[in-house]
């Protein structure tokens, strides 16, 4: 029974996918072809068209699938234990003078070769 129900959902995935595409063209094409109108007007359009294109593919089962990962992304990242201002800012002081310091010798290196390849050419 479940299949069954899965299956006749998935037939109107691919209408509702349908519906998305023609509301997003709708919105395009009525951007350009309403040109001279005021642009709050035009942009309520296609925020609402847009808005309305959103909430039908977050019906589908892609969609659900989508919105099933952005719940469990938000949660993953309040588990993440973040720096401290002070950790943040002893690593941005140790990454600068590494980087700092990698320069250095890279322009130290350049200029003896530099200076070895006139000697040689001439």
């Amino acid at each position: 029974m479940k299949h069954n129900a899965e299956v006749q959902e998935s037939r109107h995935d691919g209408l509702k996918w349908a519906v998305v595409i023609t509301l997003l063209a709708v919105a395009v094409v009525g951007n350009t072809y309403f040109a001279d109108q005021a642009i709050l007007y035009r942009v309520l359009g296609v925020v609402i068209l847009c808005a309305a294109a959103a909430v039908i593919a977050l019906t589908t089962a892609k969609g659900r699938d989508l919105a099933e990962l952005a719940k469990s992304a938000k949660k993953e990242i309040q588990r993440v234990v973040w720096p401290t201002r002070p950790e943040t800012v002893q690593t941005t002081a140790i990454v600068l003078v590494a980087v700092l310091v990698v320069g250095l010798m890279l322009w130290l290196i350049d200029t003896l070769l530099g200076w070895a390849m006139s000697g040689v050419i001439g």
